[in-house]
This record gives C-alpha cells, structure tokens and sequence, in this order.
C-alpha cells in the first residue's frame, strides 16, 4: 500500500474519530465526561491537522480553488438572511 492511500485512510479514520468525540462532548451529562470527551476531542483535531497538513504538503490533498465572484455571492446571500 502506497503512502497516500495510507494517510488517505488515516484521515478518513480521524474525522469519524472526531466526529464521535463532538457528539459525545455535546451529549455528555456531567462535567467530567464533557471534559473527557473534550480533551480526547482536542487531541484528534491535532492529528487530524497534522495528517492533513503532510498530505497537502506532498500535494496528496487537492484543493479547489473558488472564483471570488462565487465567495461574494455566498457572502451577500447569507448578509441579507
């Protein structure tokens, strides 16, 4: 398996960890727990960035680019909400 793919699935993997941790921070019934959740919530990000950081680095990780035109449409769209 080659690189990418592996930083490909790690990333799929730490979003849905990620995902798991904000619901379990937003349901949480007591302090502890929601501090629990927080914290390992907070740890995920981090490596949720760096793995995403390493794949756009090695140009893994493609990103569009959006016209400014489309930007300030979005923009006026939700000024006038």
């Amino acid at each position: 398996m080659q690189d990418k793919d592996l930083l490909e699935k790690e990333l799929l993997i730490i979003k849905g960890v990620c995902d798991l941790y904000l619901h379990g921070t937003i349901e949480s019934s007591t302090a502890e727990v929601h501090a629990a959740f927080k914290d390992a919530l907070n740890t995920s990000l981090d490596i949720q960035n760096k793995i995403f950081n390493l794949m756009a680095e090695k140009g893994w990780y493609k990103m569009d680019t959006v016209e400014q035109t489309k930007i300030d449409t979005v923009k006026q769209k939700f000024a006038n909400s």
